[in-house]
C-alpha cells in the first residue's frame, strides 16, 4: 500500500511539474470553476487515472504492438505515451474535471518530460519505496 501511494504522490509531483513547465499547452483544471490554479486533490486524481489508464491500457498496448516496438527502435513508445496522455485527457474531462493538452505534439511533449520527471523523482525517493539502490 505504501508503494502505491507514492507511486501516486511522484506521478502528481510530476504532472505538476509537467503542467508548470508546459503551462499554456498542458493544464490541469479543477472541477471547482472558482478555484484557479487546481488543487492537490485534482493532481492526485488525474495522477490515479493517469496510473489506472497506463497500467491496464498502456501494457496491452505494448504486449500487443511489441514487434512494431523492436520495428521502430522504441520510437512508437513517444507516440503511445503521448495518445494515453490524451486518453486520460479525454477521461478526466468526462469526469469534469482534470488534465487539457493543446494538441497531439503537445501530448508527446508532455509525455517526454511526464516521463523525464515521473524517473527522476523515483530516483530520489527510491527509499521510500523500499528498493535499495543496487552497487556494482
Amino acid at each position: 500500500m505504501r508503494r502505491f501511494l507514492v507511486r501516486l504522490l511522484i506521478n502528481a509531483l510530476a504532472l505538476w511539474l509537467t503542467v508548470a513547465i508546459l503551462h499554456p499547452h498542458i493544464q490541469v483544471t479543477s472541477w471547482d470553476p472558482g478555484q484557479q490554479p487546481a488543487d492537490l486533490l485534482t493532481y492526485l486524481l488525474v495522477a490515479l487515472v493517469f496510473g489506472i489508464v497506463n497500467g491496464v491500457i498502456g501494457n496491452l498496448v505494448r504486449i500487443i504492438a511489441f514487434p512494431l516496438y523492436v520495428l521502430t527502435l522504441g520510437l512508437l513508445s513517444l507516440v503511445v505515451n503521448a495518445l494515453l496522455l490524451i486518453l486520460v485527457a479525454w477521461v478526466t474531462s468526462l469526469l469534469g474535471f482534470g488534465l487539457s493538452v493543446e494538441s497531439f505534439w503537445w501530448g508527446v511533449l508532455g509525455a517526454v518530460v511526464l516521463g523525464l520527471l515521473s524517473w527522476l523523482i523515483g530516483i530520489i525517493l527510491r527509499p521510500l519505496l523500499g528498493r535499495p539502490r543496487e552497487s556494482r
